[in-house]
């Protein structure tokens, strides 16, 4: 309590916290859209639940890793070489990079896997396709996200490390951003599921960021600025072409009356 009480009348301290929250909470965008379309593929009754259980094992994972700071900060010393840089590429590597390499990887993977049974025509499971009977296995779903949440888990924390040394601004900041990933999950779920060509661009979003954690593993660090304004760009392209979906659907119903 000693230490925390000078926080509160610290400027800085208040500074560092509404940053890391902004910074937490986009960070925590790309989690909540891959929690959103594997939970849209349980059947409706289950849906809720995973994303709640998703979300909160975030929080404990993120919390878990706050608790072990001091371990924490190894994950980014070299563990082992390649041999020598090769151009851009950094082939010494840490428990960090492997990290991020294999959520990459696991990104890829999913994402692709999803977007082939998307252009399949036949009936199938995936998650654009409305005719299909959903049926994926509510622990196989939570094993994935499980997955995933360990890896921007690790990518969070290290951020949060990097950008304040005070575990109370930290801890503040990951339960305020989990807070809003609750409020956020069942309306963007729920928008996904009943967008589907909404789901194609959050599967492509998908396909980006598994890149961009595989790059940055190899040492190749992309400006996050830039990969979010593509983001910004591609949502705002997608909301004016469902504004005029909708505006050709309500002419058709008006002009058939």
């Amino acid at each position: 309590m000693d230490a925390i009480l000078p926080l509160l009348t610290d400027p800085a301290a208040w500074a560092a916290l509404i940053t890391l929250i902004a910074m937490e909470v986009v960070l925590g965008i790309d989690n909540l859209i891959f929690i959103s379309i594997l939970s849209n593929k349980l059947p409706v009754e289950q849906r809720q639940k995973a994303r709640r259980l998703g979300i909160t094992l975030a929080l404990v994972m993120r919390l878990a890793l706050l608790s072990t700071l001091a371990w924490l900060v190894h994950l980014t010393d070299p563990v082992f070489s390649l041999g020598a840089t090769i151009g851009a590429l950094d082939l010494t590597f840490s428990w960090r990079d492997l990290i991020l390499i294999a959520g990459g990887l696991f990104l890829l993977w999913k994402a692709t896997k999803e977007i082939h049974g998307a252009v399949d025509p036949k009936a199938s499971n995936d998650v654009l396709d409305k005719r299909a009977v959903v049926a994926s296995n509510f622990g196989a779903v939570i094993f994935q996200i499980i997955l995933i949440d360990m890896v921007f888990s690790v990518d969070s924390i290290l951020t949060a490390v990097g950008m304040t040394d005070h575990l109370p601004i930290m801890v503040t900041a990951v339960v305020i951003t989990v807070i809003v990933m609750l409020l956020a999950a069942d309306p963007l779920a729920n928008f996904i599921h009943n967008n589907p060509t909404v789901v194609m661009l959050a599967l492509g979003f998908l396909l980006m960021i598994g890149m961009v954690l595989v790059a940055d593993g190899f040492g190749v660090h992309i400006p996050k600025g830039y990969i979010y304004a593509a983001m910004a760009f591609s949502v705002g392209v997608e909301a004016l072409n469902i504004i005029a979906r909708n505006a050709k659907t309500k002419k058709e119903a008006s002009a058939d009356h």
